[in-house]
């Protein structure tokens, strides 16, 4: 099926809409849906027909789970039916991410509910099962290594569990049920394209002054993605690390029986963030709230960063994300850049199917679940099309210098 997708193996062009769903509140903490702030739920046939308008072949667009999986075994589908039908219209071919971070509110204790893969999986079967011929190409978890550090290891996100023992716990939570909803999307539609994506980390700068962090973590960014695969075995690096954390041996051998394989690896670049550069010195607490500083080593990380994952696996790579926090005229420029470097890789016999830009307009950035201004004030711009606030209570679209360069690029490239 990849291969029918993929014909040609020509570049296939996409653009995302930020799907960010944390639904769950808490003291000090909002909900955090970028379809509800960005205004998404009103404006989404619009927002589609703005997507095809551009020429693009694919779009990553998310289902949120916890309005459409409304309790336990209930499923209200009225207006993802609509949503789906806009894409057939449209002759837009979605990724579907099945879950960008977040749980149902009745799932309680979200990722640490011991039966979160199983209500995940049956989610993923219900969606299948209806939309069999007409949706077909699936990420069953968007990001799961982030997912895992905010989740477990930082405590951002519920279940809110923090420390090494907090990621492991989350992390096998998390890999059992990709597996699950890989199985259960191969079963309800064996035709079904299955991309996984993950987000990528790069380290550098004083790693000597850091050597066992800096180990750990260059190891750990395909931790995920060889736990589903099942190669984890005696001779991983990471194996004493997870027996010392609660993976025994039946875990180990229940991945390996379960192994899946992915159709294509996804693969998202940021150039300003997906870089830490480490610092002889500085007060580091290892999260994200009190970061090494970051360096942006532009094309040159996104080059290494998808040829570690095409080497590693040896499945055909997609830029699933990548984008630019700035003014317009920046945007341009990494826009410029970055197609360069995919059709570069290319050229060079990377087997490299696809490129995203993330995102068709500006997102709300994720600090707003943890303050008290209006959606207004976290806009990050990084959109084709920016956010105007229309003081009405939601957005107007406005159309950049970027989304013409975007729908350029992509007429050259056909």
């Amino acid at each position: 099926m990849a291969d029918r997708l993929f014909a040609g193996r020509r570049l296939n062009f996409s653009v995302g809409f930020e799907d960010t769903f944390i639904p769950q509140a808490g003291p000090g903490m909002r909900p955090l849906d970028e379809y509800a702030l960005t205004g998404h739920y009103e404006h989404w046939s619009h927002d589609l027909g703005l997507a095809a308008a551009l020429g693009v072949d694919q779009v990553r667009w998310g289902i949120p789970w916890y309005r459409i999986n409304t309790a336990p075994h209930a499923f209200r589908f009225d207006w993802l039916d609509q949503v789906v039908d806009r894409f057939c219209a449209l002759n837009l071919e979605p990724i579907v991410d099945l879950m960008h971070y977040g749980t149902p509110t009745w799932l309680e204790g979200g990722f640490a509910n011991p039966d979160y893969p199983s209500w995940v999986a049956e989610y993923a079967k219900a969606v299948a099962d209806r939309y069999r011929g007409r949706l077909r190409v699936y990420t069953p978890m968007n990001e799961p290594l982030l997912n895992a550090l905010y989740c477990g290891q930082y405590g951002y996100w519920p279940p809110y569990f923090k420390g090494e023992e907090g990621f492991a716990a989350i992390l096998r939570s998390l890999t059992r049920g990709m597996v699950l909803t890989y199985e259960a999307l191969s079963e309800a539609d064996p035709s079904a394209v299955l991309v996984n994506v993950e987000a990528s980390f790069r380290y550098v700068g004083d790693r000597d002054a850091y050597p066992d962090q800096v180990a750990f973590a260059d190891r750990r960014r395909f931790l995920v993605e060889d736990l589903i695969m099942g190669k984890v075995g005696g001779d991983h690096p990471l194996l004493p690390w997870l027996q010392a954390h609660g993976f025994g041996d039946l875990d180990l051998d229940w991945y390996k029986a379960h192994a899946v394989r992915p159709d294509v690896i996804g693969v998202n670049y940021y150039p300003q963030v997906s870089t830490v550069r480490y610092v002889a010195g500085h007060p580091h607490s290892g999260s994200p709230l009190d970061p090494m500083p970051f360096r942006n080593d532009g094309v040159a990380g996104l080059t290494e960063v998808l040829t570690l994952f095409a080497d590693r696996y040896g499945l055909p790579v997609y830029l699933t994300e990548t984008g630019w926090p700035g003014p317009v005229e920046e945007r341009i420029d990494w826009l410029k850049q970055s197609v360069q470097a995919v059709d570069d890789l290319r050229a060079g016999g990377m087997d490299l199917v696809g490129y995203t830009w993330w995102s068709l307009f500006d997102m709300i950035d994720w600090s707003y679940r943890y303050g008290k201004d209006p959606a207004v004030s976290y806009l990050s711009g990084m959109g084709l099309w920016d956010l105007a606030d229309n003081r009405k209570g939601s957005f107007d679209r406005v159309r950049t210098a970027a989304a013409d360069e975007y729908a350029r690029i992509i007429r050259d490239h056909r």
